[in-house]
């Protein structure tokens, strides 16, 4: 099998999307050639019958640092997106010989674009978007599509008669706990991109409530935040200078993919208040490193009931991250985790998708 496959960002350090490293080379295992089509390329290492090509962003950034500049003019910002879209374009004919299937992940424009051409050459699209919003542009590029891959029934996409649930993903021969580390007692963590749908300030105020009560307990929240989530991010900061948690709270910055596995491996729990929809590899990064993960979305495959928070009050979040402390509760659920992560591993990922597009 020739595979093209078409993506955000290749680049095996970035904090959020640095896992798909992982999967191109897993997917790699399974085809005779493999061509990725990027918005963005920096630091990676394939193996050899891995082809990227890039649509130009990283220039575009390199030539606004040089300048010094974080802003464009309107005017430039469209010049660059006609230019991806010609770039675009051009990879995909250019390289028509070398792929017989499609894999787009996450973003749909991509199906829209190039599906008129990918159809008269015969060639079957695949998507991957896991997300609990969509709209009708969603649901033109689903119909399009061979099939639909999702982790989470609860995914916008999830609805259609194309669609296939899906294994998360993750590199159980990387994830996994790390002996050097230490983990700390009745710590917390949450990690991931600083904003709103991640639910950071309901626990926070889960956290204030559990230490006003004399419980012992650390929480760091760790990951980037955008611009546009500046507002969220100050709030954050002023909700604990406010309520003096500084010495048991902390916001630090986000860290490359490759040294996930220690920061997991050195906490206790790991909290994620995703909405519905996403089924957000954190869950199972952390449960493949040893950490307990308590999840607000009851429509994971296989997470057991334990590590779900039954109600989304401050005080439930707070009853079940006190429940979690304790160690003979963290040795039964963490027998049943490994179940858990062995039904989303990476290789299982890899053989369902490709016994899927064959």
């Amino acid at each position: 099998m020739k595979l093209l496959i078409i993506t955000q960002k290749v680049d095996q350090n970035d904090p959020i999307l640095g896992f798909f490293h992982r999967w191109i080379m897993e997917f790699s295992k399974h085809c005779e050639k493999v061509t990725v089509i990027c918005l963005q390329k920096r630091e990676y290492h394939l193996p050899d019958n891995v082809q990227v090509l890039s649509l130009g962003k990283e220039k575009q950034l390199q030539e606004r640092t040089s300048l010094k500049s974080s802003k464009r003019p309107v005017l430039e910002e469209q010049f660059s997106k006609i230019k991806y879209i010609w770039n675009f374009y051009r990879y995909i004919w250019q390289e028509r010989k070398n792929y017989d299937s499609v894999f787009v992940h996450m973003n749909q424009e991509y199906i829209l674009l190039g599906s008129p051409i990918w159809h008269l050459r015969g060639r079957n699209i695949y998507m991957w978007r896991n997300h609990g919003m969509g709209n009708f542009l969603t649901c033109l590029a689903s119909y399009l599509c061979k099939k639909v891959f999702c982790t989470s029934t609860e995914s916008y996409t999830a609805k259609f008669k194309n669609t296939v649930i899906m294994p998360v993903g993750v590199d159980t021969n990387i994830f996994k706990p790390i002996v050097s580390v230490i983990r700390k007692k009745y710590s917390i963590c949450m990690v991931g991109r600083i904003s709103p749908p991640k639910h950071i300030d309901d626990t926070l105020k889960a956290v204030n409530l559990l230490i006003k009560s004399g419980v012992q307990v650390t929480f760091d929240i760790i990951g980037p935040r955008q611009e546009r989530d500046s507002e969220y991010y100050n709030m954050l900061e002023k909700y604990i200078v406010d309520n003096e948690l500084s010495s048991s709270v902390r916001i630090l910055p986000s860290v490359t993919h490759d040294k996930l596995p220690a920061i997991y491996s050195s906490y206790e729990i790991c909290i994620n208040l995703s909405q519905s929809g996403m089924f957000d590899k954190t869950i199972l990064e952390s449960s493949a490193c040893g950490t307990i993960p308590l999840v607000s979305n009851p429509a994971l495959s296989g997470v057991p009931k334990e590590v779900c928070i039954s109600g989304s009050h401050i005080e439930d979040i707070a009853d079940t991250i006190r429940m979690a402390l304790e160690p003979t509760y963290q040795s039964v659920v963490k027998e049943k985790l490994q179940h858990f992560v062995e039904l989303h591993s990476l290789k299982a990922l890899g053989d369902k998708l490709f016994e899927e597009i064959k």
